[in-house]
């Protein structure tokens, strides 16, 4: 009986591979979370500038912590059946958990420290204090618990850092905790009892392919978003009115290069892949690289629609072509996942805006926010020129 109740909680082979209403609602949360990090990262490279590598990396370990609330609970929800009152309350509970965590966000080094990081373990524990229960005589407890024991080993340095006052050591523990984190999921949380999960890691294809693809319509409307709230506070003719046209288009451009085949194949490379679960993985990794370059290119044309024809300074040439470079450089981990192989157009992109950096700096930020769109539009040209006449690319994810 136990077993059969714990069964009903995992999802079923012919069960409606869509996301619910639930796992939508679920995502506003990101928007904002999404927004409020792009915000502290412009906060640390135009007013705080103490030391603005260890704040920007401060920023990235924030993005991360968000970013792996958001993924596991999509893995979640593609184990188990989210119509169920128990993986509703999951979700539920991680949807406040995030928004406290957001919330904390420009201070969670700073005084709301134990704010983000409770938030964060508590996400992760209460999640699996739930799930280890109520799946009690099957085998996926096991995977449960396995999952449990990694976070809460990562527990430990994030509550012990919240102890210390604003100082490095706060940043060295927290470095710890999310490459903990970051290893369990990469390695699907190996334990004793189970060892490593690849193998028993069961994925609904349209279902996880399809969460991938509307986080990253998260973060492009964060892009959107912030853009748009930009302008209205300006709202003139002239420069402000041309990067903010410039914005649009660029988003406009992040969209056709990632849907163009890879993203509308992710579903059949997946059902294709011998390993799903490592594709799955390599995906995780692509999406964390492509989203963490959209925040950036956010702030950057805040910055370009705030001081169109101003000085031009080098972290903020950083955001307007650091954040391409790395949307580029997770789109091509994306493009190998799918294709086992990666376009040159992408690769040579990414070099040129990483080449041309340094020369920027002679030129208004609006020139320089032109010139990334113009080699973003090269690849997109490059794109439709190759499949022009040809068919369709099946998927051939790498073995």
């Amino acid at each position: 009986m136990t077993t059969s109740r714990a069964a009903a909680l995992l999802r079923k082979p012919g069960q409606p591979q869509r996301p619910t209403f639930l796992e939508l609602f679920f995502d506003l949360v990101f928007v904002f979370a999404l927004t409020r990090v792009s915000q502290r990262l412009l906060t640390d490279i135009t007013f705080q500038r103490r030391v603005i590598l260890t704040e920007v990396g401060q920023t990235v370990l924030v993005l991360l912590a968000l970013l792996i609330v958001w993924f596991v609970t999509a893995w979640v929800t593609d184990l188990y059946d989210p119509t169920r009152p128990e993986i509703q309350l999951v979700v539920v509970g991680t949807m406040f958990g995030a928004l406290v965590m957001a919330v904390a966000v420009p201070q969670a080094f700073g005084n709301r420290n134990l704010g983000f990081a409770g938030a964060y373990v508590a996400i992760h524990i209460g999640r699996h204090l739930v799930l280890v229960p109520a799946l009690r005589g099957h085998k996926a407890q096991r995977r449960s618990a396995a999952v449990l024991l990694w976070f809460a080993v990562s527990a430990v340095p994030w509550i012990i850092g919240t102890t210390f006052p604003e100082s490095p050591t706060r940043g060295v523990l927290w470095t710890l905790a999310i490459a903990i984190d970051l290893a369990g999921a990469m390695l699907l949380w190996p334990a004793p009892w189970v060892g490593r999960m690849t193998s028993e890691w069961p994925v609904a294809a349209e279902y996880l392919s399809e969460r991938y693809r509307q986080f990253f319509i998260i973060a492009l409307g964060e892009l959107i978003l912030v853009t748009g709230i930009t302008y209205s506070g300006k709202y003139v003719a002239g420069g402000h009115a041309a990067a903010f046209g410039v914005a649009f288009v660029t988003t406009a451009l992040l969209w056709r290069i990632y849907i163009h085949r890879a993203g509308e194949l992710l579903p059949d490379a997946i059902a294709a892949a011998p390993q799903p679960g490592r594709l799955v993985r390599r995906a995780l990794a692509a999406h964390v690289l492509m989203v963490a370059g959209i925040v950036a290119i956010a702030v950057g044309y805040e910055l370009v629609i705030d001081h169109p024809f101003g000085h031009t300074d080098s972290a903020w040439i950083g955001v307007i072509l650091g954040g391409p470079v790395l949307f580029l450089a997770g789109r091509a981990l994306f493009e190998y996942a799918v294709f086992a192989r990666v376009s040159r157009s992408r690769l040579i992109g990414a070099l040129v805006l990483a080449g041309i950096s340094p020369a920027m700096i002679l030129l208004p930020l609006l020139a320089v926010a032109i010139t990334a769109a113009v080699v973003l539009a090269g690849i997109v040209t490059s794109d439709g020129l190759r499949a022009k006449g040809r068919p369709p690319e099946p998927p051939s994810p790498p073995r």
